[in-house]
């Protein structure tokens, strides 16, 4: 009896998701899921797009991309270009567009200092290793001369969910701290040897914020917008930097490959912030599929070009770097290959 009141409960939940979505999809509202490190600027951009509504979730890169698997919305977005298992279970080719460029910034909770603290890639790696435990280890002491350090233990914070903020975070102290590379390495979602998780960017800034002796990584808007403090990085010509609409900008002053999928952390860059990284929309290159018009195709592509152009506008406004001109190039390149029944929509 309770065995047929659950599937009849199943039935009714599914029924209404699927209505959901077809509400959406006759009231003209795009759905996307993904980044909770670029939520800011898409909330900003897609309430002044007007040509069609945006109903975007922030929930992070891993579950975008797991709605796009499920084809649930009708784009992603991630921190981290996909990997190969992610694209196998896509079962098709996925498109990835580059929406902007932003930081991702040390915060930290240390009463009584109110300076931005020096941090270098190997003490920040093991910090998370849970091998510096304490604000006025001889470590932090040593790239901070003249602040006043309490003797008060650090609180690793780091995401709890799969998270493309997290890649970039573990993708830089891997590239720096050779024992953070072979014990935890990079990913979405990682071992992490020590810590609180909290779910998204809003999850580690609210707990950094109620912590003392705290430390995380969140998305620059983030900290600004919390008035939370931040360190500077030292970056690979052993300058400290801080992050910068300027100093993100020169991390991503490279050449872009032909799919857009590159990593910017660590950069070569002398005026760089070392803890950059782009931002991709993701898409199903062939967009006939499960019943899609092509006037919602059509709608969609509309859209991502509308952002990586006239959208562009709010980037620095809520310190995200702009895409440079050959990003631009390289995105509308990608956008012209979408399809319908195999022909290009734009």
């Amino acid at each position: 009896m309770n065995l047929t009141k659950n599937l009849k409960l199943a039935v009714v939940a599914l029924a209404a998701s699927c209505l959901t979505l077809a509400a959406s999809a006759q009231d003209n509202t795009l759905l996307g899921a993904g980044s909770t490190f670029v939520n800011p600027l898409f909330s900003k951009m897609f309430s002044q797009y007007t040509a069609s509504k945006v109903n975007y979730q922030s929930i992070g890169s891993g579950a975008g991309i797991a709605q796009l698997t499920a084809k649930t919305v009708d784009f992603g977005d991630s921190d981290v270009p996909l990997n190969d298992d992610q694209t196998a279970k896509m079962g098709a080719s996925v498109l990835h567009i580059p929406m902007t460029s932003g930081a991702v910034v040390v915060t930290y909770n240390i009463p009584g200092v109110n300076k931005a603290l020096n941090l270098t890639g190997k003490d920040l790696a093991d910090i998370y290793l849970g091998k510096v435990t304490k604000w006025n280890s001889p470590e932090i002491a040593a790239t901070n001369k003249g602040v006043s350090l309490p003797d008060l233990t650090i609180v690793v914070i780091h995401r709890s969910d799969g998270s493309g903020t997290s890649f970039i975070f573990t993708d830089y102290l891997s590239k720096v701290n050779p024992e953070w590379a072979s014990k935890v390495s990079k990913g979405t979602a990682v071992n992490w040897p020590a810590g609180l998780g909290g779910k998204g960017n809003e999850g580690v800034a609210g707990l950094v914020k109620q912590t003392p002796g705290a430390i995380g990584y969140n998305e620059l808007a983030y900290a600004i917008q919390n008035k939370m403090e931040y360190a500077n990085i030292q970056n690979k010509s052993g300058k400290f930097i801080t992050a910068t609409i300027a100093a993100t900008t020169a991390a991503s002053n490279i050449t872009i490959p032909a799919d857009s999928k590159v990593s910017i952390t660590n950069t070569d860059n002398p005026a760089g912030y070392p803890i950059s990284s782009f931002t991709w929309a993701l898409i199903y290159k062939e967009q006939n599929y499960g019943g899609r018009s092509k006037a919602r195709a059509t709608e969609l592509l509309k859209l991502l070009w509308w952002n990586i152009h006239q959208g562009q506008a709010d980037c620095e406004p809520l310190s995200y770097a702009p895409l440079s001109k050959s990003a631009v190039k390289t995105a509308e390149t990608i956008l012209k290959s979408a399809t319908f029944d195999g022909k290009a929509i734009l």
